[in-house]
């Protein structure tokens, strides 16, 4: 989920057509964000053993003995991460975080949290990692509050593996003149807390003249904002461009949402690993890398419709 930075606006090609031809058969089963039980990935028997995988020597001995990765993760932002008809953790995340276990020789154990409170998790301890389709920016790097401009924490480091921007839609044959950020001024936008959605909305409602204000509403969960958008409760909702073209295509079965405009806010998604290991930090960025020769980086992206995002080596910190 991205987070706000000053960035040139950034077009792209739509995928839903791609995101559309792999909608997962049923209706999801998703679970709350504040829901702190642990589910593994979406093939958690797909691991290597330390003995076999190529990477392992680069992990830290701890999480090399544990055999285990502990990942917080807000898994209700589907085709990023969600539960599938039969409970499990499914995923563009949870299928790189697999692959990425067979070249470490560990499991990736995902761990359900609400999205602005991932980070916290990783000071605390709770988690090795946060990988939940966030943002690589110098906010979250160096801990400071977008909003305030003041430290906040520590800040993380990421390892960057795709590109993604942020897209508005609408209830389908109900857009309300809305195809640009300009046009929510006097509007109800639905958001996810702590995303670029609602800091974008932020800076733009400042922008709007003649006392029409943007009303934000921020909720826990992306679901909790199409929920509101579907019922007539918002003109509007945004989010980062795979999860809104996910949600045009299943929604109702394509007839709930459409998409307005283009995507803007091209950035980095990382995974979001403490300062203070850099050994756990290198070791990931050794096997993005190693997916992304492979081939198999690609096979998962385009299995998501994420191929568009593609990136061609993996780096620390790339986000601005």
């Amino acid at each position: 989920m991205t987070a706000s930075s000053t960035r040139r606006a950034t077009a792209l090609r739509s995928r839903i057509a791609a995101v559309g031809a792999v909608a997962v058969a049923g209706t999801l089963v998703l679970t709350g964000c504040g829901d702190q039980t642990k589910n593994s990935n979406s093939n958690p028997t797909g691991s290597s053993s330390a003995a076999s995988a190529p990477l392992a020597a680069k992990l830290p001995a701890s999480i090399r003995q544990a055999g285990v990765v502990k990942v917080g993760s807000d898994i209700a932002y589907a085709p990023v991460e969600f539960k599938d008809a039969s409970g499990k953790t499914a995923g563009l995340d949870p299928d790189l975080a697999d692959a990425m276990g067979k070249q470490l020789g560990v499991k990736f154990e995902f761990e359900n949290g609400t999205f602005d409170a991932l980070l916290t998790g990783i000071r605390s301890k709770r988690y090795d990692i946060a990988m939940s389709a966030m943002t690589d920016n110098k906010s979250r790097q160096n801990g400071v509050d977008p909003d305030t401009g003041k430290k906040v924490g520590e800040g993380v480091d990421f390892v960057d593996y795709l590109t993604a921007g942020v897209s508005i839609y609408t209830r389908k044959g109900d857009t309300g003149g809305i195809a640009t950020w300009s046009d929510l001024c006097g509007k109800k936008l639905a958001v996810e807390r702590g995303t670029v959605s609602e800091d974008l909305a932020k800076t733009e409602t400042k922008k709007c003249t003649g006392g029409k204000k943007i009303t934000i509403e921020a909720f826990d969960d992306d679901q909790q904002a199409q929920t509101r958008l579907r019922s007539g409760g918002a003109d509007a909702a945004s989010s980062d461009f795979p999860v809104a073209a996910y949600a045009v295509k299943t929604s109702g079965g394509g007839k709930d949402f459409q998409l307005v405009g283009d995507q803007v806010e091209a950035a980095p998604y990382g995974i979001a690993v403490s300062k203070e290991n850099t050994q756990l930090r290198d070791a990931l960025q050794a096997a993005v890398n190693a997916l992304i020769k492979s081939g198999e980086y690609q096979k998962i992206l385009t299995k998501w419709g994420a191929e568009d995002g593609a990136s061609k080596e993996s780096v620390i910190n790339g986000g601005k």
